[in-house]
């Protein structure tokens, strides 16, 4: 039986530096010092699920499957891009090398599909044909594949304004990237990709797609960050009911956060009005969507980590031996 009253809502730590307080992750960077010469960042992954550009809930354990779902990727895919993780201390907690995000989202898209503005199913029903420096054949259907994955990155909105598309000339010519690493980081995304399907169509799933996060550490690398093909990043379908779905023209069936989303959306503005008290069973339903989804893409039994008194008590303890003094 899922203990579902171990829920990680935030991991607030005030001894920790230079908090950074995301949607999803509560993120600490750590200046050089005697312990370790170089800049580190702490990544937290919390329970918080977000939607409508809002937090909505905290679902047990969700934290622990983001993290370890990266981790199957990271360690996977590690020979075709190098990546920032330096440790894993906690199932919920990244150390990683200091890198800076480099200003281009890296969205790789094998199937015509999405929902948000920027998604090329939005924008090929609205009629267009060339998008991303991309040109699509007539004719597709919502959710086909496309004739061969590509990439369709979109300018980061860093200051909370709106992602906005953009094609490979245009990140030259405003000069977010160098020509050098636009090549490096292209090859990467699609190669990484590439084998995230293979892997994916060996467990029974469909990688639609997914978005990379690339930056630059202090030697000038580009490493891959973030998190790499989880549940929150990726797209994923079952494989067996694709076809059906794709020629009933309905969605296919995935692992997302509709569950949570669809009660909130059915019950208020979710853009404008408070959000309702989302009852303990939609709760429940979504945690165990989470796991199944672990599970499934990486193969591996979920074995939730039910030490210490709160898992921010654990997150503490687990913490404590990569600092010195010793967090209290």
């Amino acid at each position: 039986m899922l203990d579902l009253s171990r829920v990680l809502p935030h991991a607030r730590i005030p001894e920790l530096p230079n908090p950074y307080f995301g949607k999803v992750r509560d993120c600490y960077d750590l200046p050089p010092g005697d312990t370790y010469p170089d800049r580190r960042r702490i990544l937290i992954s919390s329970d918080r699920i977000s939607a409508f550009d809002r937090i909505l809930a905290a679902i047990p354990y969700k934290g622990q499957v983001l993290t370890q779902t990266a981790r199957y990727w990271f360690d996977t895919t590690a020979d075709i891009c190098p990546n920032h993780v330096l440790g894993y201390p906690d199932p919920n907690v990244v150390i990683g090398r200091h890198v800076t995000i480099l200003p281009v989202e890296i969205v790789v898209r094998g199937y015509l599909a999405g929902t948000t503005s920027t998604s090329v199913l939005t924008q090929y029903r609205a009629g267009h044909r060339r998008m991303y420096g991309h040109q699509l054949p007539e004719g597709l259907r919502d959710n086909q594949v496309l004739p061969q994955p590509i990439i369709t990155p979109t300018s980061k909105a860093f200051d909370g304004g709106h992602d906005l598309p953009l094609t490979p000339d245009d990140i030259l010519a405003q000069g977010l990237l160098t020509a050098a690493q636009w090549e490096e980081i292209s090859a990467h995304a699609l190669a990484l990709f590439d084998r995230g399907q293979q892997m994916a169509a060996a467990r029974g799933l469909i990688l639609a797609d997914t978005k990379y996060e690339f930056g630059v550490d202090e030697a000038g690398r580009i490493l891959l960050a973030d998190e790499i093909h989880t549940p929150d990043s990726s797209r994923y379908w079952r494989a067996d009911g694709y076809v059906a779905a794709f020629e009933a023209g309905s969605r296919p069936p995935s692992f997302d956060k509709d569950v949570v989303r669809a009660w909130v959306a059915a019950r208020c503005d979710p853009y404008t009005d408070p959000i309702p008290e989302i009852p303990a069973e939609i709760i429940s339903q979504t945690a165990h969507v989470y796991i199944e989804a672990f599970e499934m893409i990486t193969g591996q039994r979920f074995l939730p980590d039910t030490s210490g008194p709160t898992p921010l008590d654990r997150i503490r303890a687990n913490l404590s031996p990569w600092f010195e003094p010793p967090l209290a």
